[in-house]
């Protein structure tokens, strides 16, 4: 079994510093310190930036749902007049709003499931993570 390394960071007096020496400890472990899986190399030797572009994420269209509204600058949707927070990830992005039942409306992003919210408090009951590892139950013998 291989050991685990721990790094510890000791407290600084401000979060700066503390930014600071993560960072020295990142330039030291990417182009000082040689690694054995890389046959004594550092990562920086072995580094090289990809050649695609990113452009960000497709238009985002839900044709199937009731209704798409684009994430604000400030994480909210505004809906029948009303503000809805989000989070600030979604800034810029559409999410679908769909009605499942009487006052209860679901919010999707892509084909993840975020959340309920009630039309009347406008506030958002999340779903448990949906981006985390989809684990099925151990089946029985």
């Amino acid at each position: 079994m291989v050991p685990l390394a721990i790094v510890v960071f000791p407290c600084t007096a401000n979060v700066l510093q503390q930014r600071a020496r993560f960072d020295d400890f990142v330039t030291r472990y990417n182009t000082d310190r040689p690694h054995q899986a890389l046959g004594m190399k550092v990562p920086a030797d072995l580094y090289t930036r990809s050649s695609r572009l990113y452009s960000g994420l497709e238009e985002l269209t839900y044709p199937f749902h009731d209704q798409t509204i684009v994430v604000t600058r400030c994480c909210r949707i505004c809906f029948r007049g009303r503000k809805v927070n989000l989070s600030h990830v979604f800034a810029g992005q559409n999410v679908d709003v769909t009605q499942v039942c009487e006052h209860i409306w679901l919010v999707t992003f892509m084909h993840y499931d975020l959340g309920y919210f009630d039309d009347e408090t406008c506030r958002i009951e999340p779903i448990g993570n949906p981006f985390g590892p989809k684990v099925l139950p151990m089946s029985p013998e």
